[in-house]
Parts: C-alpha cells; structure tokens; sequence
C-alpha cells in the first residue's frame, strides 16, 4: 500500500493529463464528458436501472454488474449475505488497496421502469438516483484514472442498504476482507460532502388487550384504546427529545398504526411503528425517554389483564460524524441514513453522490444527464485529493 502512495504525486499529474481539467471545483464552463465515456456512463446507468434489484431480490443485477466488471479487467469476489444475495467487491491487481468505493445495489419498492428523455436530459426510473447513479460513476470514474492510480483503489456494492444494511454489516464482519484508509460512500447528496447524518433507531409497540362486543366494550381491554394513549404520550415526548446545532432536532415519525378487525369488535391487538431520527445522543437515552413516557400507559394496561411490549432494532446507532475536509465541495447534513456507521474500521470517511434524497423512494425518481457526469468528474476529484492528503499525513509522520 505504502508503494503506491508514493506515486501519487505522479498519479496526480498524470490524471489532470487524463481529464484536460484543472484540479478545482467543476463549474458550468468546464466541459464534462468526452462523448464516449458519457455514451458508455449511459449505458452503464441504464443497465443498472433496467434490472429490477428491490432488496432481497439483488441477484440478477450483482450477476450482470459482476460480468460487466469482469469483462473490464477487474477481479470480482461475491460474497455471499444470504441465499441468491451477494455483495460485490472488484479491484485491479491486487486485493489491498488504499481506497475504497462503496455504493448499494439494491432499491425500495415498488419498481418503476428507466427511461431517458434526450430534450430535458433528465433520466428516471427506480434506482436511478438512489443509488445506481453513484455505482455507475463511482465505476466510470476509477475507469478513467490512469493505471498506477487504478490499482489502488477497490470498489465494494452492496445489498440490504435500503432495509437493515445485512450487506454492508456481513462485509465489514468478513474476516478475509481488506481494510482500507479512504472510504467512498455514494448516496445522493446533491453533489456536496456530506459533514454527517442523524442516527436512527426503530421501535415496535405492541398491544394486547381482550375482545369483546362492541355493544358492551367493559367486557374487553381495547388494544386501540391503549395504543391511541401510548402515542399521544410519544407525541408530548417528541416535542422534548435531544437536538443539537449541527444536526438539528430529533424527529420520530408513526410510521405505521393497526389493529382491530371490525368496527363492532372491541380490539384485541394492535401496533404501532416508529422511526426515531437521533440528532444528539444514543439509542439508548432514546430508549429511556421512550420507556418512561410509556409507563404508565403500560401500567394501566396490565391492571387490566393485557400487555404493553416495547420492541426495538438491535441495528440503531447515534448522529454519524463523516469528514469533509476537501476543498472546492459545497457541504451539508443530511438526516437520511446510510452505510457508513456499518463498515467497522479505522478509515477517513466520505459521503457524496447525484442526485437528490428528495425525490429518491418516490415515483418521480430521476436526475439530470449533467447530474450523472458531473459526479464522474467529482468521485475523480475526490479519489486524487483524498489519497494525496493521506499521502501527505503520512510523509509528515
């Protein structure tokens, strides 16, 4: 690894060459693509796109990935996450690089068809944004840097990001797996680094009361009475939670609400799902907050001869820190989660890809042909200021 750091500078010189662009940040008047490379970036993208990859149904679109890969020189390893899933980890050379790409392969659903309109320049479709438009630039821009610069890098996609990130977590506990000192995250972010995202935590409540006629509803415990209380106690709680200047307030968002069966049925369960976006401390005082808002709405319950059970997701984390200290990037925050907390190990960590998280998991899913090259252009910039500055850290040690 140290061999190749010690080439950057040439690799330095070498892609600014390869590019005819200045090492700065991109504006309107720099040309983007040669017309071959944004032809082959298309063609990438669309493929990705066309092929249906809703998460536990990734297996088509890492087998083309892996050929097209293969077909281009790269050694590819799958590794298997679970029956028919697998991440996909490519490298030139040799297997222990500096710098690592990552991006998901797998999407929300449901599945909206691609398609490309050559006036607007704008391209759609299920994936296209989030995240198959970072996985075809990341791809396209380690593509275009000269070879002694190629060799040094790796590229890693992965499944299970959109659900309980099983890809990246299985990978990061894969015991023949590489470590690596720059890490690459591509998400939509509008073109700008990403200083940090909220943490997440998730949490079930269930309810189990006793049925009964509706007519005489004091011969029953109604799951929905209880529910109905349990969260209008959650919803003073989220006027409270903790909140910080970097990421703002904590939010905590009913996802989902059931329960009963009929109308005439006092109900016998019901559910509620919540997600808790963490601006300032940890799952843990998420959970204490949540418990004691709820204890006496639990209380209640079991006098009645029913049940108040609280689950959470063993997969919660705290407000993520990422470094973006390369200049010539715009900044910000997002409140999205993503894989970065789930690779363990001891690497600078970057987040940047095209696209916007706002229209990503809608129907109205696209991004702009610009968008889409721009980013090859952008991953270049950063792949060769992130390995020169570790370069450098290194030679001041």
């Amino acid at each position: 690894m140290l061999g190749s750091l010690l080439l950057l500078p040439l690799a330095l010189v070498a892609y600014a060459i390869a590019v005819q662009t200045p090492l700065s940040p991109p504006s309107n008047e720099i040309p983007l693509l040669p017309e071959s490379e944004s032809d082959d970036l298309l063609y990438l993208h669309r493929k990705l796109v066309e092929i249906e990859s809703i998460t536990q149904n990734e297996k088509d679109v890492g087998q083309w990935l892996a050929s097209y890969l293969r077909d281009r020189n790269f050694t590819v390893e799958l590794q298997e996450v679970a029956p028919k899933r697998y991440n996909l980890l490519a490298y030139g050379k040799k297997r222990e690089t500096t710098l690592l790409l990552t991006s998901h392969i797998d999407t929300v659903p449901p599945y909206w068809p691609y398609y490309y309109n050559k006036t607007s320049g704008i391209i759609g479709g299920r994936g296209s944004v989030d995240a198959k438009a970072s996985v075809a630039a990341q791809i396209m821009a380690v593509q275009g840097l000269k070879e002694q610069m190629q060799d040094d890098i790796s590229l890693l996609f992965v499944v299970g990001e959109e659900t309980t990130g099983d890809g990246m977590r299985t990978f990061s506990d894969w015991k023949n797996r590489p470590n690596y000192d720059i890490v690459i995250f591509g998400e939509p972010t509008e073109a700008k680094l990403v200083c940090g995202h909220k943490g997440i935590t998730m949490i079930k409540i269930k309810v189990t009361g006793k049925a009964a006629h509706s007519g005489y509803p004091w011969l029953g415990v109604s799951a929905n009475d209880v529910i109905v209380e349990a969260l209008a106690r959650l919803l003073e709680l989220r006027e409270h939670l903790p909140w910080s200047e970097k990421y703002g307030n904590t939010t905590m968002n009913f996802g989902r609400v059931e329960g009963g069966v009929a109308a005439n049925v006092v109900a016998e369960t019901a559910f509620a799902t919540l997600a808790v976006r963490i601006a300032a401390g940890t799952p843990k005082i998420i959970k204490e907050l949540v418990t004691d808002a709820l204890k006496e709405v639990k209380a209640s319950v079991e006098e009645q001869g029913g049940e108040l059970e609280i689950a959470w997701s063993n997969s919660g984390y705290g407000p993520v820190n990422i470094d973006c200290d390369v200049k010539g990037f715009e900044k910000l925050t997002v409140n999205y989660g993503t894989d970065v907390p789930h690779l363990k190990g001891d690497h600078k960590r970057y987040l940047y890809g095209p696209g916007s998280i706002f229209v990503a998991h809608s129907d109205h899913e696209a991004l702009k042909k610009k968008e889409l090259e721009q980013a090859v252009l952008d991953y270049r910039r950063l792949i060769v200021e992130t390995s020169f500055m570790h370069h450098q850290e290194r030679q001041d040690l």
